[in-house]
């Protein structure tokens, strides 16, 4: 009985652990507008950036990372895997591609973009060595006035 109970809390931590990032960019800039919060755009490679795994892993999954988050920010990661097993469905991947010629048109990656509600640039960011959740957070939160 303890290890049904155990499994379907982790189950549930980790349902709503994936409901902090918004599943498309249409969802994000809505919950936006709706709660009067920034969002971060986050353009990775979740499969092949070494940089971009890292940021997620010390950054992004952090718990001070998390709980700052979901209170403050709208979270939408632009994801273009690479390998075949890891590939979006279609319709998500138009939007990234799209997202990214309108807001990355350099290719940088990891590049975190912080975006108000209405879709305008406050500033940009990537993945900095060393650097904790606290820190990170703090220079998102110098881009947003």
């Amino acid at each position: 009985m303890k290890k049904i109970l155990f499994l379907l809390l982790f189950i549930c931590g980790t349902v709503l652990q994936a409901q902090e990032w918004q599943p498309s960019f249409s969802d994000a800039v809505s919950k936006a507008a709706e709660e009067d919060k920034p969002v971060v755009l986050v353009f990775s490679g979740s499969d092949w950036c070494a940089p971009c795994i890292r940021l997620k892993k010390h950054i992004f999954d952090s718990e001070a990372f998390k709980d700052y988050a979901k209170e403050h920010y709208v979270l939408y990661n632009a994801d273009f895997p690479r390998k075949k097993q890891n590939q979006l469905p279609e319709p998500l991947m138009t939007m990234n591609k799209s997202l990214i010629e309108r807001y990355n048109p350099k290719g940088y990656f990891p590049l975190v973009v912080v975006l108000d509600k209405n879709e305008k640039v406050l500033g940009e960011t990537g993945f900095v060595a060393r650097s904790t959740p606290e820190k990170y957070i703090a220079t998102l939160n110098k881009f947003i006035k």
